[in-house]
């Protein structure tokens, strides 16, 4: 692998903010995904997004000559987490909300990576989860719950179809087994290089999923477009990077725990955009999921 020719480290005191910079970024997600869904279907907005993500990384590796991995396996295994990680993690989010999941719902049952991380580590990683990380992994799920909850009680009128879950719950299933994948398999690669072997399956795919299921109109309105760029640049270039960064830091489980601030974070997001309420109970929970990664996550 090329990691060597990768751009030099950050300043120490930077990378310690890598993984709050990491979990503001990336809760955004799910905002981005509300203000665009409207005007284009999941599939076809994620097959625009991947497809100006590899223009631009494809321009940003041939201008600064980023190297390129010399084995072709290492190709497979970069293209394989990025299938996991961003094909089938996003795709299932995006259909899931499109679907009329509400966001809330959608983000609890994704916030059950870090627990699935946690038993894949010990397993397919060799990776010894301590008693101390286990019990930060408890509170910080408890603490996702509590923030979801009145969502939850909001939609328990409702029937939540197979149709709506499935997307989610294969959401949950890609992160997973994405990140434990490229923690194992291909933990280090050159971020430019690397960022379009990961995202070049994902539009193949994607692009292909959306020409047999969906009429791929898109509604060209001032509030898709701001939704399109904010996802292109701030989630799939700065977010994705970090991540990469992190993983090939950090234990998978110390990796996936700050998937709990997520769902907290993007409640507060929709607080501030939309107007959405803040419970007393979500409030604790927002308490007990940082409390929780930080007990996974001491040193």
């Amino acid at each position: 692998m090329h990691s060597t020719h990768s751009p030099q480290p950050a300043h120490p005191q930077l990378q310690q903010l890598y993984p709050l910079l990491f979990v503001g970024l990336w809760s955004t997600g799910f905002i981005g995904a509300k203000f665009g869904l409207p005007d284009a279907e999941p599939l076809s907005f994620l097959s625009l997004r991947y497809a100006i993500v590899l223009g631009l990384m494809g321009a940003v590796a041939w201008l600064s000559k980023a190297p390129w991995p010399s084995r072709r396996k290492d190709y497979l295994h970069i293209g394989v987490s990025g299938l996991l990680v961003h094909g089938l993690y996003l795709g299932g989010v995006f259909i899931a909300i499109g679907h009329g999941l509400p966001a809330g719902i959608t983000a609890l049952v994704v916030g059950l990576q870090p627990l699935l991380t946690a038993l894949g580590a010990g397993a397919f990683l060799g990776e010894r989860v301590r008693p101390r990380q286990w019990l930060g992994l408890a509170f910080g799920f408890t603490g996702v719950g509590l923030v979801v909850a009145h969502k939850l009680a909001a939609n328990a009128g409702g029937t939540l179809l197979l149709a709506q879950l499935a997307p989610a719950l294969l959401a949950l299933l890609g992160i997973t087994a994405g990140t434990l994948y490229q923690k194992r398999f291909c933990p280090a690669f050159d971020l430019r290089s690397g960022s379009v072997i990961q995202f070049l399956p994902c539009l193949a795919l994607t692009l292909l999923a959306a020409s047999l299921s969906e009429t791929m109109q898109v509604r060209w309105t001032m509030q898709f477009a701001f939704a399109l760029g904010w996802l292109v640049l701030v989630l799939s270039l700065g977010a994705v990077s970090l991540l990469n960064l992190l993983i090939r830091r950090g234990s998978a489980v110390n990796v996936a725990s700050l998937f709990y601030l997520v769902p907290p974070t993007t409640a507060l997001f929709a607080w501030a955009i939309f107007g959405e309420t803040l419970t007393a109970l979500a409030l604790l929970g927002m308490g007990l999921a940082m409390f929780g990664v930080w007990l996974a996550r001491r040193p």
